[in-house]
């Protein structure tokens, strides 16, 4: 049987190739992740949030243990300092469910 050759790529990256997609008039648009509040102390409060909740919930859920390393807002805080500080808002994700699962959550409005 023969074996098929790959075509490679047809799409050139160049530096910087990462796409940033952002809603037009969205809450963050033109800020800092500092001016959002992703600042030293937020740095701080992740840092000790994931010591005392070091797994991922959505990974527990479905019977596997798999390491955080995100911080999430439950319900987005959209700017929001109060809900943005508030803890019972914070959940510990692994970066693919953060990237993924929750992602696909916010998308379809089943979370704020």
């Amino acid at each position: 049987m023969a074996r098929l050759k790959t075509l490679g790529s047809r799409i050139k990256e160049s530096a910087g190739s990462k796409v940033k997609v952002m809603t037009p008039g969205s809450w963050r648009s033109g800020m800092t992740s500092s001016q959002r509040g992703y600042d030293y102390k937020w740095q701080k409060a992740r840092e000790q949030y994931l010591n005392a909740n070091p797994l991922c919930v959505f990974c527990e859920r479905n019977g596997r243990t798999t390491a955080a390393k995100v911080v999430d807002h439950i319900i987005a805080h959209r700017g929001d300092m109060v809900l943005f500080w508030d803890q019972t808002n914070w959940q510990s994700l692994c970066k693919p469910c953060h990237d993924s699962v929750k992602q696909a959550e916010e998308a379809a409005g089943l979370v704020g």
